[in-house]
């Protein structure tokens, strides 16, 4: 004969939503009961804070005064910076070359640490002119611009050799070359330049001067 398997009554619908329900109830009941317990301890902390402390007060607001203090003038650092570039780069013309530096009736020039070898050199045409500058028919003050930006491109560009032409002067008054002695003064104040010789008579010769750079 097949068993018959043992299960419990299953409740009626009725019980067993009665029974969801109070269990919500009970839910509610707790969290609430809980909320209170919380409420209750945070007013006798409170209470036993101020027992302790005893009555407060707030702090007035005391009347401040905006003053309106001076603020430092802004210093102009750019303008400075150019002022002391253009001091550095300013060629004088009353310059006292023969006193200063080592130079020859022949129109040349070299530092104390150049050896007259190179002079030797420079007259033989050893190093190959690079670049040039001409300055026929440039006024002294244009002629001096001229020159600080040539030599500024030039060291830029890593140039070894140059030749700067400043005329024999047979277009000056008396026929006398104005800008000559000027740019041999204005050359020994560039700190690039390491030596100079009067150009060779295919170069220029007496209205010419071929200038070494330093590396």
């Amino acid at each position: 004969m097949p068993r018959k398997t043992d299960r419990l009554p299953r409740a009626p619908a009725g019980l067993q939503a009665l029974s969801d329900v109070k269990r919500a109830l009970a839910q509610a009941a707790e969290a609430e009961r809980l909320t209170r317990a919380r409420a209750a301890k945070d007013a006798d902390e409170r209470e036993l804070f101020a027992r302790t402390v005893g009555e407060v007060l707030p702090l007035r607001q005391a009347a401040r005064a905006l003053l309106d203090r001076p603020r430092p003038l802004p210093e102009p650092a750019q303008r400075e910076k150019d002022e002391a570039a253009v001091l550095l780069e300013a060629l004088s013309d009353e310059m006292d070359v023969e006193a200063l530096l080592d130079t020859d009736d022949g129109l040349s020039f070299r530092r104390s640490d150049v050896g007259p070898d190179v002079l030797k050199r420079l007259r033989r045409g050893v190093w190959s002119i690079q670049a040039q500058l001409d300055l026929h028919g440039l006024r002294r003050d244009q002629a001096r611009e001229a020159l600080s930006q040539f030599f500024k491109a030039a060291v830029q560009r890593r140039l070894r050799c140059v030749r700067v032409i400043h005329g024999k002067g047979h277009g000056s008054p008396g026929r006398t070359p104005v800008l000559k002695d000027k740019v041999k003064r204005w050359l020994v104040q560039k700190e690039e330049v390491m030596a100079y010789v009067q150009a060779r008579p295919a170069d220029g010769g007496h209205g010419a001067l071929v200038v070494l750079l330093r590396a």
